[in-house]
């Protein structure tokens, strides 16, 4: 029986990492609405709602949700396509209809369909991305947006390109808050007394340090000095009018538009594949391994995506980085996602010209070691000492996801689990084993339990490799299930090639016949037993 946790008997760990996944979640927000072409404000109202209205309705403890990269190209091209925020407001609308739809026809139950080591190669993937993508954050490069998780970046740059581009643009002072923010983080927990702190994580320590670091240089007039650009751009409305312009609402006319149609579809497959792909990583980083309810959370999702396009946000899904670092921050329940929704709509309405203080650097220091967790050399050792057919579909994975995006690098480990798992019934499908006798060699060909035509091929060479003169034994004592077309290949092999060339055959734990009704009705295996 799974354990149960009650929700507010946690808060001492819930608050301290709502914090933290608030912090990281920040800019990620304001990052994608901008690479999306959508208002800034968009990606905050997203975040707010993934926050407290999906973490309220759904079952999963350390998942949050938000705007996701991942739908960052759909989302530009859509708007770009459809004309009007407003109108593609209304596609997210249907989409998230469409999601909800999926929940009652229990969609969600595909997730149980993906193989470990391909969520783990995944996992990995997102952390190798999330590490090299901070790298030119940390030296105060910051020409791609924060949150862009693609190979092939807006700027005309990849993953790669970028890293080397950042070696002509150092900023020292940047770099220094980097190195400063790391050594609180890494820090943090390896003092005593201060692990007893609970409710202060390393985090809020480092961005506090961050900023008041840079405020110093600024007073100084240092040449350190971290510029705007380099620092969190939250929109800083002048009226309570301003501030009630950045809701949007959907744009209803077009509920007949064919394209918007065809958008909501898009959303809906790609943020619910998205979400069910995270989710089972996120019930892979939960110690008390706690399993989600994926029907439920599509619901949640779906209710989500509905609420955020009636307010003017951005569409949503559980998300790989912030439920990393709420996992990573030590959250037990999902108060914590809960938390940082509220945080963000607290801060965004009453401090926004404080948040605009934090610089880049330090965010990007937490989350190179949330990257750095997710590809930590011992999950490639761990797959690796568990064999080819764990650790290759790992490695794929995890490798597709980095050079081309999260959905493909999935799908590619998955092709390939998939033909490993054939490879390896084809091989396990039967035993093969030869013994001496004073009498003459006597091979063994023993049956499993289960033997489909998939098999065939394999079956089919080995009796053929069997050499004249010979005895041969074909056990099918455990086996429930034989294929027609194996048992027509036996048949034939005994019947002539066996006479042909002197091979004694004999079979046990078959029957005599086996009859094909043809009349419509469900084919039956009859058998009487045989022997030589």
């Amino acid at each position: 029986m799974t354990k149960k946790i009650k929700i507010l008997s946690n808060l001492n760990s819930d608050l301290p990492a709502g914090l933290v996944v608030f912090l990281v979640a920040l800019p990620l927000c304001l990052g994608i609405a901008l690479a999306s072409g959508a208002p800034l404000f968009s990606g905050i109202i997203s975040g707010v709602v993934g926050g407290i209205v999906v973490g309220f309705l759904s079952k999963s403890h350390l998942s949050v949700s938000g705007p996701a990269a991942g739908l960052t190209a759909i989302v530009l091209t859509a708007i770009t396509d459809l004309g009007a925020f407003n109108i593609f407001l209304l596609a997210v609308l249907i989409a998230g209809i469409m999601q909800i739809a999926l929940g009652f026809l229990k969609a969600g139950t595909i997730s149980n369909y993906f193989p470990n080591n391909v969520i783990e190669g995944m996992l990995a993937g997102i952390g190798v991305i999330i590490f090299l993508k901070q790298v030119p954050h940390a030296f105060g490069y910051d020409k791609d947006y924060e949150g862009d998780l693609a190979f092939l970046q807006p700027d005309g740059e990849n993953t790669f390109s970028e890293i080397f581009s950042v070696l002509g643009n150092i900023h020292l002072g940047a770099t220094l808050i980097a190195l400063v923010s790391l050594l609180i983080l890494i820090g943090w927990s390896k003092v005593g007394f201060l692990q007893k702190i609970k409710l202060i994580p390393a985090a809020l320590v480092a961005v506090i340090v961050g900023i008041l670091l840079n405020q110093f240089f600024i007073a100084s007039n240092s040449s350190l000095a971290v510029l705007p650009e380099h620092l969190v751009k939250l929109p800083v409305p002048k009226s309570l009018d301003e501030f009630a312009q950045s809701f949007t609402l959907p744009d209803f006319t077009q509920f007949a538009n064919k394209k918007v149609w065809i958008v909501a579809a898009t959303i809906a497959a790609v943020a619910s594949i998205e979400t069910l792909l995270c989710i089972e990583a996120a019930d892979r980083m939960d110690k008390h391994k706690r399993y989600t309810d994926t029907n439920v959370e599509l619901k949640a999702q779906g209710i989500g995506n509905v609420v955020s396009a009636l307010l003017g946000g951005l569409p949503m899904t559980s998300v790989v980085v912030r439920s990393t670092a709420n996992a990573n921050a030590g959250a037990e329940t999902k108060m914590a996602a809960i938390f940082h929704g509220v945080l963000l709509i607290i801060s965004a309405v009453t401090i926004p010209f404080v948040l605009n203080m934090i610089p880049l650097a330090t965010l990007a220091a937490v989350l190179l070691l949330v990257g750095y967790k997710l590809a930590n050399p011992k999950v490639l050792k761990h797959f690796y000492e568990r064999g080819k057919y764990q650790f290759i579909p790992f490695i794929i994975t995890m490798l597709g996801v980095v050079f081309t995006d999260l959905l493909k690098g999935v799908a590619l480990g998955l092709v390939v689990s998939i033909i490993f798992i054939l490879k390896g019934n084809l091989e396990r499908a039967y035993k093969f084993r030869k013994e001496e006798y004073q009498d003459g060699d006597i091979i063994h060909i023993d049956l499993a339990q289960e033997v489909s035509f998939l098999n065939k091929s394999a079956i089919k060479k080995t009796l053929s490799s069997i050499p004249q003169n010979s005895k041969v034994i074909i056990n099918a004592s455990d086996t429930v299930y034989i294929a027609h077309d194996v048992l027509d290949l036996i048949k034939e092999f005994k019947k002539i090639r066996a006479k042909e060339e002197n091979i004694k055959v004999k079979l046990v734990g078959f029957k005599k016949a086996y009859e094909l009704e043809n009349t419509g009705e469900e084919v039956k295996h009859v058998f009487v037993e045989h022997k030589n």
